[in-house]
């Protein structure tokens, strides 16, 4: 990793952190910019070029933030990438701000596969296990996978908690097997 991704992804943590900002909603918007950055080629050039006026450059930018409703603390941090000439590790710097926000926060983000969608209580109960056995708030982005058969898998971070019947179903067969 190139050094000055985790100075700009520390800056941006440091400024969420000690204003007390809503993570989830810096994560959305720093996200949102960069979607509109991966679908414009023409927008990284323009502000990635050192022949296109400063002056221009942000005056784009201001048009974007406002289209987009990102705030002000957002827009500085994506000004000074586009400034520094940084705005071509856009996905990475922000990879790297979110994680370390997590990590100050106390947050993780959790997927959670199911094969049926979940009712609101369902999903309660099962945040609520899953923060107790993490120790962290989650950010839960729910999915459905007809394959598990019943149950769900949760992935937090890298580990994997799999109470699937496709997944019971493989570690019987592993016992099974392991016994002759």
């Amino acid at each position: 990793m190139a050094s000055f991704i985790g100075i700009y992804g520390r800056a941006m943590a440091d400024v969420v952190v000690d204003r007390g900002l809503d993570a989830n909603r810096v994560s959305s918007e720093l996200e949102s910019v960069g979607n509109v950055l991966a679908e414009s080629a023409q927008l990284r050039t323009i502000w990635d070029s050192p022949s296109v006026a400063s002056d221009q450059k942000l005056s784009l930018l201001d048009a974007l933030a406002k289209k987009l409703g990102i705030s002000r603390e957002v827009r500085n941090f994506v000004a000074v990438l586009i400034s520094n000439r940084r705005i071509h590790a856009y996905s990475e710097i922000v990879k790297n701000a979110v994680e370390q926000i997590n990590e100050r926060l106390g947050i993780a983000d959790a997927e959670i596969v199911s094969v049926r969608e979940l009712g609101a209580e369902e999903r309660r109960r099962l945040e609520d296990q899953v923060a107790k056995v993490t120790g962290k708030r989650l950010r839960v982005r729910y999915s459905q996978d007809q394959k598990l058969m019943g149950g769900v898998v949760v992935k937090v971070g890298s580990t994997i908690y799999d109470g699937s019947v496709r997944g019971q179903l493989q570690r019987m067969k592993e016992q099974l097997t392991s016994v002759s």
